[in-house]
């Protein structure tokens, strides 16, 4: 199965260095000319994965064109960028190995919906986890959801990006993998403000389980399975991203809390923390569906500039409730 990526961030570059196991040549696709040039000439993503040796069979194109001859892609664009380079990429029954996380503003679509609209004839999987980019590219133990409903797709994608450090774990709940990782962005944006306000530990711990049971009940209102939502798609990248630095969502969280603006603090265009885009989708799509969800509301307040005290007092002051509601 030849492999291309689409995306080359931190994260697409290291699924690229994933498929390129064994020396297997990759095609990563890019936007950017320099990434395009560092990968081909240092076989380094200087830009967004310095420091990390990529593997000679990877080949950097910024043209659509040179995946045409791939078997199946990895998909790894910012979800609210998807649709438009899902628009350019002709059509074709090619697997789509979809691994942003998110929710595309004004349509309350996830990943998977925009790419079974844009492109009907290929079959849809979705990889999602508790993944560090630079942790994955340099072969750490790493274990992953990979998400399908057709099952021997899953298996040959599985037999094709798996490894005794990458290790997939199967599913065939596509909408479940995708909303665990989806909303624990926004989770992990309230977890940092926790941090850059000095709450404390014993907050921290609290907002993960009253978030975690949030990304439950939505995730179960959209067609997902609670099981899904407690595995490594849902609670384990909660808890990976819940508790780093090196996570762009929780650094932004951080920021908040130390009471920096948002637009001060998403300045950086190519540094992206969907949680921030996810937020205010996540907020209308609970809406319509019914489901109470105070820490995403939280998130979206301070994200429009409301004063963390305000925000924090606010949660406190709801009223008791039984932990299952």
């Amino acid at each position: 199965m030849k492999i291309g990526v689409l995306g080359g961030g931190a994260w697409g570059t290291a699924l690229a260095q994933v498929a390129a196991r064994g020396a297997q040549p990759v095609t990563l696709w890019a936007r950017e000319d320099d990434v395009v040039t560092s990968v081909n000439t240092a076989h380094e993503n200087a830009s967004f994965l310095p420091g990390v040796p990529l593997s000679p069979s990877i080949r950097a194109t910024s043209d659509l064109a040179d995946l045409s001859d791939r078997d199946a892609l990895l998909v790894v664009v910012p979800a609210q960028f998807l649709r438009a380079v899902l628009a350019q990429l002709p059509a074709g029954n090619r697997p789509l190995v979809l691994c942003a996380k998110g929710i595309e503003a004004g349509t309350q679509k996830l990943v998977a919906e925009v790419a079974r609209e844009l492109h009907p004839a290929a079959p849809v999987a979705v990889l999602s986890g508790p993944t560090f980019a630079h942790e994955v590219a340099k072969g750490l133990p790493t274990a992953v959801t990979l998400a399908c409903e057709d099952e021997a797709l899953r298996d040959a994608l599985a037999e094709r990006l798996g490894s005794p450090t990458f290790r997939t774990y199967g599913s065939s709940d596509v909408a479940g993998a995708e909303i665990g990782g989806a909303v624990k962005n926004v989770l992990a944006i309230a977890c940092g403000v926790v941090e850059g306000a000095g709450l404390g530990l014993n907050a921290r711990a609290a907002l993960i389980a009253r978030g975690f049971a949030e990304m439950t009940r939505f995730g179960v209102a959209r067609g997902g399975r609670p099981e899904t939502l407690a595995g490594l798609s849902g609670l384990g990248d909660l808890v990976l991203t819940c508790s780093s630095t090196n996570s762009r969502n929780f650094s932004l969280g951080l920021g908040l809390g130390q009471g920096k603006a948002a637009t001060e603090l998403l300045a950086d265009r190519r540094t992206v923390a969907e949680g921030a885009a996810t937020a205010p989708v996540l907020r209308e799509a609970a809406r319509a569906a019914g489901v109470e969800m105070p820490v995403t509301e939280a998130v979206c307040a301070l994200l429009e500039g409301t004063p963390v005290r305000a925000v924090v007092d606010a949660l406190l002051a709801r009223p008791p409730r039984g932990e299952s509601a």
